[in-house]
């Protein structure tokens, strides 16, 4: 570490998908010392393809959190995210994934390869895996029965009451814990509340960091609802999920969006059941948050996604005075 960034304030993020490396975009401009702690339940897709044949962590949101704080010529990252499309064995495959994948066999450790490729990218931070080993995300429904694997969670049908991780041994790396105990500020999400947010908290140690942490925890909450995880959501509903899984009520801040979603994307939401979450203050008042109302979203392709630029300005004023 250089003395400059030794001197920036630490701002640890914890998450997975698309939110995560949408928002690290942003935030990667400030100068802050950033750390992403990043899901490692994924099983689907390329992903779960390269974990179940060569037994390591998914590296697909590793992938995508690289390439968003990476410093490098626009052609070296689309290179990175580049996925074949093939009529073989290689179709489907990001060769930022197989990159990931050769590294740590080349390296022997999953944690070491991220370091590795960090350096080849010219990583702006530090992109941590929640843990150095695969695991198991299973989700527990309120009829009782289980369901096994992030990708098939939300295509039960069912509610959720909780999620847990196997095996029941996981341990966080020692780095994670230390930037988490040394944070100036904590932020949660955006992401998928069950598959993306909660994975991280559950590995033995991170969600009991988080909670003692002495650092301010700013929650971003999604912009819509999502079928299978949260339909019907409110924005206290996603809380109080975070807290009975934590057993403790630790957040500070939630950041939420007040800027209307046109009736025309809601429409093509509909097909997925998903609609704006509804953000009820008083009872986010009442659950002692400080609740931080902005426009804070954009449109891409028909899809909303969360202004990275507004979003990070929020998020560096609110960072506390060393």
């Amino acid at each position: 570490m250089t003395p400059l960034q030794s001197q920036q304030p630490k701002v640890v993020i914890i998450g997975g998908g698309t939110g995560l490396s949408v928002l690290l975009r942003g935030l990667k401009r400030h100068p802050i010392d950033l750390t992403a702690i990043v899901t490692v339940a994924d099983d689907g897709g390329s992903s779960g393809r390269l974990r179940t044949e060569l037994n390591i962590p998914p590296p697909g949101d590793i992938r995508n959190v690289l390439a968003a704080l990476s410093d490098v010529e626009p052609l070296v990252e689309s290179l990175f995210q580049h996925r074949f499309s093939t009529n073989n064995e290689l179709s489907g495959h990001a060769l930022g994934n197989l990159m990931i994948a050769a590294l740590s066999s080349i390296t022997g450790d999953f944690g070491h390869a991220i370091q590795e490729m960090s350096r080849v990218l010219n990583v702006r931070g530090k992109v941590l895996p929640a843990a150095n080993q695969s695991v198991v995300l299973h989700a527990e429904m309120e009829d009782g029965s289980v369901v096994s694997g992030e990708s098939k969670i939300p295509y039960s049908g069912k509610k959720i009451h909780r999620v847990f991780l196997t095996p029941d041994k996981i341990e966080p790396l020692p780095e994670t814990i230390r930037s988490i105990r040394e944070a100036d500020m904590i932020i949660l999400g955006p992401g998928s509340l069950y598959t993306s947010i909660l994975p991280n908290l559950l590995v033995p140690g991170i969600g009991e960091e988080v909670c003692a942490a002495s650092a301010k925890k700013v929650y971003i909450c999604n912009l819509m609802t999502q079928a299978g995880e949260t339909l019907d959501f409110t924005a206290s509903d996603h809380v109080k999920a975070i807290y009975d899984h934590m057993k403790c009520s630790f957040m500070d801040t939630i950041l939420v969006n007040k800027e209307p979603v046109p009736a025309d994307i809601q429409e093509l939401y509909k097909e997925e059941m998903a609609k704006p979450v509804v953000y009820d203050v008083d009872k986010l008042k009442s659950l002692g948050l400080n609740a931080i109302f902005d426009d804070i979203l954009t449109y891409e392709q028909s899809a909303i996604r969360h202004d990275t630029a507004k979003v990070a300005e929020i998020l560096v004023r609110l960072i506390p005075k060393r």
